[in-house]
């Protein structure tokens, strides 16, 4: 596995920003849907968003870009994010500039499906993101 991906829990990665060569080795380690959680500009010399998912439909893994300003997380994102992983068969992978604003959303979409905040918030930890911060908001998404 590179060290750029880090299992955040069953067969879902995150990882800071990507490069077009991290799409292979993505797909080596069944990744089949790659999810993008960053706003293309949002610092200079960051590949494009369609350069990424070029390169994912290149070889076969599907790509959807759900772009998420600081930790603006709304209703919305965490709707897209529900549709984008139902029912996927394969590993995930979902990116941003350090792998935190991906580690959230899936929290939060977790949270709302009625999992326990506790091991979301300990998932997250054994992976390095600190999201007990986040413990709050997690609580009140729970079982939406």
């Amino acid at each position: 596995m590179t060290e750029r991906f880090t299992l955040l829990g069953d067969r879902f990665f995150v990882s800071p920003q990507i490069v077009i060569d991290d799409v292979a080795a993505a797909k080596d380690l069944g990744v089949t849907l790659i999810i993008n959680n960053r706003p293309d500009g949002e610092e200079s010399g960051q590949p494009a968003g369609a350069e990424i998912k070029a390169a994912a439909r290149a070889v076969g893994v599907d790509y959807v870009s759900i772009p998420v300003s600081g930790m603006g997380i709304g209703p919305a994102h965490l709707d897209d994010f529900d549709r984008a992983v139902a029912g996927r068969e394969g590993a995930i992978l979902a990116y941003c500039r350090s792998g935190t604003r991906s580690t959230v959303l899936r929290a939060f979409a977790r949270a709302r499906a009625g999992e326990d905040v506790d091991h979301i918030i300990e998932e997250a930890a054994a992976a390095g993101y600190n999201i007990a911060g986040q413990r709050r908001a997690l609580e009140s998404l729970r079982g939406r």
